[in-house]
């Protein structure tokens, strides 16, 4: 990625409200026509990021720049302002019609009628609401308030627009809906977004890179594939649904293959750990099969655990079961195959997993 292609770029940013430092970022770059998603617990500083790219907060120390530029001026910064939009939870739309919220930072641009009129119906029909255009915003939907809001921030056509959880309160079908036009038109736009969430499923569906944040600070920053699969440390791998983490020693370490020792159980997985080493052993319970009986594996390619159903959730389309097998385990199951094995909790069964799934952290590594 050459120099041209950074759109923003923050260094050794510090935010602080009143003594206490909320935001700690050394460097990070925004690159032209990315999407970047920034997750977290709440308090972790997400929205507080998002608002200082804006430059709608002051930082105590460091610096942010734009194409290269520092936005070091009030002059600067207004620029910079007219090259981005942000969305917020609440819509905020204007007591009027929804056409007229959408052409509302059209006109503040000084567009003639005729090119508002374009932009408006196009951004309407982009995110499915061009029959809501004379309907006044005070009755709509959640859904579509949402739409009208990011209709109104793409139609000033921003290079970078900010979305602070967006889609938080509507329902699952309506935010589905949602998303699914706003990837669509962030695609055919080309716009670089930064967006907010606690939704693992609008991470995945939206994103090119992934920051994952923990007390003000970047935890991991990178694909949304090698964040879910590869996270460094305990607190991502919890935050990216990796409920299986499981304190073990290294036994044996040979070309990449490893034997863990959990508890007294062995569990062999992929890594270059020493033989003495304390690590954890982490793995998402879609990993995680079940059966009844247990498996015939001569060439080794599963962990194969015994063990019983301690517990049974309902969790729409799956079950989730809590298992013991001398060692906690949790399994992922569709509804479909827990009807065809008729689990219930008490029950005998054998767990499996291959050793691919079991991702290896170093014990003791930085939490933060």
């Amino acid at each position: 990625m050459s120099a041209s292609d950074i759109l923003l770029s923050a260094e050794d940013l510090r935010v602080a409200l009143g003594n206490v430092l909320v935001l700690d970022i050394p460097s990070l770059r925004l690159n032209d026509k990315e999407v970047l998603t920034v997750v977290g617990p709440n308090g972790s500083g997400k929205s507080t990021l998002l608002l200082t790219l804006a430059c709608l907060l002051k930082p105590v120390s460091g610096s942010i720049s734009y194409r290269g530029k520092p936005l070091d001026s009030h002059e600067a910064i207004f620029r910079f302002r007219r090259k981005i939009a942000m969305v917020f939870q609440e819509p905020l739309l204007f007591d009027t019609s929804v056409y007229n919220n959408v052409a509302a930072g059209l006109k503040f641009r000084g567009l003639s009628k005729n090119r508002i009129r374009e932009r408006v119906e196009k951004y309407l029909n982009l995110f499915s609401i061009g029959h809501l255009a004379e309907r006044s915003a005070r009755k709509l939907s959640g859904g579509e308030s949402q739409r009208a809001s990011l209709a109104r921030a793409f139609a000033i056509e921003p290079e970078i627009i900010l979305l602070d959880e967006p889609f938080s309160a509507l329902d699952p079908p309506t935010r589905h809906g949602v998303i699914h036009d706003l990837d669509k038109v962030v695609q055919a736009t080309g716009t670089t977004t930064v967006m907010v969430t606690h939704v693992e499923f609008e991470a995945l569906t939206l994103s090119r890179r992934i920051a994952v944040m923990n007390l003000g600070r970047i935890a991991q920053l990178g694909s949304p594939s090698d964040v879910m699969q590869n996270p460094v440390n305990e607190f991502v791998a919890k935050l990216v649904g990796m409920e299986v983490i499981l304190s073990g020693t290294v036994l044996r370490s040979a070309e990449g293959q490893q034997a863990i020792s959990v508890a007294g159980k062995e569990i062999r997985a992929y890594g270059n750990g020493q033989p003495g080493e304390a690590v954890l052993c982490c793995i998402r319970p879609e990993n995680i099969r079940v059966g009844t009986q247990e498996m015939n594996d001569p060439e080794g390619s599963q962990n194969i655990l015994a063990g019983k159903i301690t517990h049974i959730y309902s969790m729409g389309p799956f079950a989730r079961l809590s298992l013991d097998c001398g060692i906690p385990l949790v399994s992922l199951v569709t509804r479909e195959s827990f009807s065809k094995m008729n689990l219930e909790e008490g029950q005998e069964i054998c767990a499996f997993f291959p050793p691919a799934s079991v991702h290896l952290i170093p014990a003791g590594s930085d939490s933060h």
